[in-house]
């Protein structure tokens, strides 16, 4: 009976270290954000667009020690600027991506958490102020890395990275096609809360 008592208390005390020891599974972060697109030219055409701020939230699952899952939601409102062989077209958009990554977080230095991430997702570029073209959905690769620093126990400091690669937008328009890939850059930096 002692034997048996000593065990289940050992393994409870064995759980209950475990269990205290256990970081904050959940993170919800905001963050002002840039969107630093790559000039792209094919078949006669340069789609040129302009640089914007914006924000981003999101939320990332700890699976473990060493991974996560993340979903993020990206607002950006910028201008799409082709030169075409007609003459130059433009239109004022709003770009809301949705991105899903997995995370792999690396060595803790000192107060510093680095991490990586990969994964995809989809931008969609939303038209403000042109009635005759529709609203354009481009699938998206996510790639970049970036770092946590905690202020206080359930918040911290994020500083990222991201960079899209995707099909260029032409909003279904033949003069406007270019079949070439291209490239965002998405710098940001916000809060983190965890739970």
């Amino acid at each position: 009976m002692k034997r048996t008592l000593l065990f289940f208390s050992m393994l409870a005390l064995a759980a209950a270290s475990c269990w205290a020891q256990e970081e904050a599974r959940h993170e919800v972060t905001i963050q002002g954000s840039g969107l630093f697109g790559k000039t792209t030219t094919g078949s006669g055409v340069t789609n040129d667009p302009t640089n914007s701020g914006g924000f981003m939230v999101g939320y990332r699952f700890n699976i473990n020690k060493w991974f996560a899952a993340e979903g993020d939601y990206d607002f950006f409102s910028n201008s799409q600027k082709y030169v075409i062989p007609s003459g130059n077209w433009a239109t004022q958009t709003h770009v809301h991506g949705v991105t899903g990554t997995a995370v792999l977080k690396l060595p803790e230095l000192r107060k510093l958490k680095p991490f990586v991430l990969a994964g995809g997702g989809a931008l969609v570029f939303d038209p403000r102020n042109n009635a005759s073209i529709w609203r354009q959905t481009r699938g998206a690769l996510v790639y970049g890395g970036g770092a946590d620093v905690s202020v206080m126990k359930h918040v911290a400091v994020r500083a990222q990275y991201r960079g899209f690669v995707y099909k260029t937008p032409d909003f279904g328009l033949t003069e406007l096609k270019t079949d070439k890939f291209t490239h965002a850059a998405v710098p940001s930096a916000g809060l983190v809360l965890t739970f």
